[in-house]
């Protein structure tokens, strides 16, 4: 292995680095030096995670903080390890979200482990680029493997699994169905929900151009554009925001993206009944129903879609079903959690995410299909470069045929550490134990309210909405004299929106303070916050601090002076503390 010097000539193999002359060598694959650096940056990684909780957890530097610490240029002569290792503790770490903090209960968890870690510096060390088997056929039959794997874990029907034609998977019988020619299925590793979503509408859009052309006998594709513009696809007013972006970089117009309205009755998720009538009210405009995203764990409150009924909808109409599991498809590798994806046999697709609580390294989306064909025919790349044998004889899966990129990355290998290193059995008991504290942070709520606290959506898996009351707004609201005197008046019974604002306020205050930090939520215009246990350090005395610090902050919020008052009164705010009498203390 060779070194360049500052002008980028080759030098002789070796490990001169940062010497003192003015003429500094870089080895760049260097065994040795990989080694030394190595251990100083899986050192340096382990200090962090042990110190971890010394660091506030949302990020407390002003944007623009670090344009101010570093150069305007990058260094014309190497520098070493150790002083970049410094620069990262004193200028980067500050500007980090501690993500991996088990303090960290905001959005959803992207959970990390020593297996997930390892097995992304593995796949960055060899640093294949799989684009096709032939590029590294190892990357890709190490894909079709964890993927089946993972389909078995779920109890994915056979019709999803590169295995459905058979009981042993060979090259040849998995691998021409990622060609087109077989009748099973199969799956990806791909970046994120917002791939796998784009990925499956743009087979889908495919897909249906190439029937319609078929049914009306047209061979031409001048009115494609036409068609698309008919096209529509279908989600809730939950659905994730990468269900809309996605349906527009695929040529769906905006108007065409239905956001079908949920209601707390249905608990928030897509009502069969309400889809059906979207339909048909589009398909008497002359539009063209393509395709229907079921989400199982929304965002806001995690609240589940029907799949069974949805997909037999869908079913009348021909459409594309694709069912985003983004979060809580991690659980359903619990058995008591798979009901919630019942119905799964009826979609045209399926994917979850286990960078999120699968403990495996970001980015890794898990994606299958039931006819993998869809996919190569719409996005299909056969330049002469890529030309080879096991290709052109359809011997072999080429993923780059399955995804929007053409290169990609060695994820399966993380996964494949993942799974090898815990099991499905102890990955079932971590995701259970998250459940378990996330129940626990729901009981305190509920034991200790005292009319305070207040659950907004029940809780499914291991996220907890909850709020400030309205009643416990109202109370403080009564203790100003002014607005007491209101009290019959709109100012006061209009109070949705002083209860949103407390709320915010209540988050706000926490998340300032560093220790500790959760996101929000609004459904039906109710702003609640959102308590996600999922991080892979989090214990129960983490739940239990998390709590007493929710009630610390509420009793400084509540005890200051809410009042709907033009102008300010005279109310003490120490009256309103008074009154609440939160417990602080919840250990026994």
């Amino acid at each position: 292995m060779g070194s360049l010097d500052e002008e980028g000539n080759k030098q002789p193999s070796g490990s001169i680095l940062f010497n003192k002359s003015s003429h500094k060598r870089v080895a760049l694959l260097d065994p040795e030096e990989f080694r030394r650096q190595g251990y100083m940056v899986v050192d340096f990684l382990a200090e962090y995670y042990g110190n971890i909780e010394e660091y506030p957890v949302r990020s407390q530097v002003e944007p623009g903080y670090l344009r101010k610490r570093v150069p305007d240029t990058a260094p014309y002569h190497p520098e070493p390890m150790e002083t970049i290792l410094r620069d990262v503790q004193k200028d980067i770490i500050p500007g980090l979200t501690h993500w991996q903090s088990p303090n960290h209960f905001a959005y959803f968890p992207s959970s990390a482990s020593i297996a997930g870690i390892l097995g992304e510096t593995l796949a960055a060390g060899f640093n294949v680029v799989g684009f096709n088997w032939m590029a590294s056929p190892a990357a890709t039959e190490l894909e079709t493997i964890v993927m089946d794997w993972l389909a078995k874990a779920l109890s994915l029907p056979k019709s999803f699994m590169f295995s459905s034609g058979s009981e042993n998977t060979t090259s040849s019988s998995s691998t021409t169905t990622g060609r087109g020619g077989g009748s099973g299925g199969g799956g990806v590793l791909l970046g994120t929900t917002c791939e796998a979503l784009l990925t499956t509408i743009v087979a889908a859009r495919d897909r249906a151009l190439l029937d319609r052309r078929r049914q009306l006998i047209i061979d031409v594709d001048d009115d494609d554009d036409y068609m698309i513009h008919r096209l529509v696809v279908y989600g809730s007013d939950q659905t994730h925001c990468s269900f809309h972006k996605s349906a527009k970089i695929a040529g769906i117009h905006p108007r065409n993206i239905r956001k079908i309205k949920t209601t707390r009755l249905s608990g928030f998720g897509l009502s069969p009944q309400l889809l059906r009538l979207a339909i048909e009210k589009d398909v008497k405009a002359g539009l063209i129903p393509l395709f229907l995203c079921a989400t199982v764990g929304t965002t806001s409150t995690t609240s589940v879609d029907p799949i069974r009924p949805l997909c037999d909808v869908a079913k009348d109409y021909g459409i594309w079903v694709h069912i985003d599991a983004a979060y809580a498809g991690n659980a359903c590798i619990c058995p008591e959690f798979r009901q919630f994806i019942d119905g799964v046999e009826g979609a045209d697709s399926f994917s979850f995410n286990a960078h999120k609580w699968m403990f495996t390294t970001l980015d890794c989306c898990c994606l299958w299909v039931k006819d993998p064909s869809t996919l190569v025919r719409a996005l299909s790349t056969s330049p002469e470069y890529l030309r080879n044998k096991a290709s052109e004889c359809n011997q072999v899966i080429d993923y780059k045929d399955w995804q929007i990129a053409l290169s990609r990355r060695f994820r399966s290998l993380k996964l494949w550490l993942v799974l090898r290193s815990y099991g499905i059995s102890n990955l079932r008991k971590s995701i259970r134990k998250h459940v378990n504290m996330a129940a626990h942070f729901e009981g305190l709520i509920v034991k200790y309210n005292y009319e305070t606290f207040e659950i907004v959506v029940p809780r499914l898996f291991a996220t907890v909405c909850f709020r400030i009351s309205p009643t416990a707004v109202i109370q403080q609201l009564l203790l100003c004299p002014t607005c007491c005197q209101r009290q019959e008046q709109k100012h006061l019974h209009d109070h949705d929106h002083v209860v949103n604002a407390v709320n915010h306020d209540l988050l706000e205050s926490i998340n300032s303070s560093g220790r500790l930090y959760m996101t929000h939520g609004v459904v039906d215009g109710v702003y609640f916050i959102r308590f996600a246990v999922g991080a892979s350090l989090t214990e129960g005395h983490h739940v239990i601090r998390a709590w007493s610090i929710v009630q610390e902050h509420s009793r400084a919020i509540l005890g200051r002076q809410i009042c709907t008052c033009s102008t300010s009164c005279d109310r003490e705010a120490s009256v309103a503390s008074d009154a609440l009498q939160l417990p602080l203390n919840v250990h026994a």
